[in-house]
């Protein structure tokens, strides 16, 4: 029986998929949700398949994704914010448990997400990153669900 590869494809004009922006740190938060727009629209996401929402925190993140994801309107969710380092042990908290949010709902729910909290140590760092991350979330959600369709079709 010969090798059988399943190529994911990049394209997103099929997809629906919900956008989970943390308002703390807004001033990172735009250019992430511009990069991952910005994506979307080069993959051929139409508009009015792109839903955005935004929460307090990257904390909140995980409970709007698994809402959104507990519909079954979307196809693929990117999680978009920023965590930068303090003085205090918040960092590690918040850094860990939203992760750990973000993973959980796409296992449980079968809808990948697209990581696009940044965990930094300076909000140089952040926004150096925020473009281009925002925009890998996204496409790394998009992928996920083409690949995941790919599965179920094979």
């Amino acid at each position: 029986m010969p090798l059988r590869k399943i190529t994911p494809g990049t394209r997103a004009a099929h997809l629906r998929v919900g956008i989970v922006l943390s308002r703390f740190n807004a001033a990172i938060g735009e250019p992430l949700l511009e990069g991952a727009l910005r994506a979307l629209g080069e993959a051929g996401a139409d508009e009015s398949s792109i839903t955005v929402v935004t929460v307090p925190g990257a904390l909140e993140a995980p409970l709007a994704l698994q809402r959104m994801a507990q519909t079954g309107d979307y196809d693929a969710l990117v999680a978009l914010g920023a965590v930068v380092r303090g003085e205090t042990f918040h960092f590690e908290i918040v850094a860990t448990e939203s992760a750990s949010g973000l993973a959980s709902v796409q296992l449980e729910f079968g809808v990948p997400i697209g990581n696009g909290i940044l965990t930094t140590d300076t909000e140089e760092q952040a926004l150096a990153r925020a473009s281009v991350k925002g925009g890998e979330a996204a496409m790394a959600a998009v992928e996920m669900a083409n690949l995941l369709n790919a599965i179920d079709e094979d």
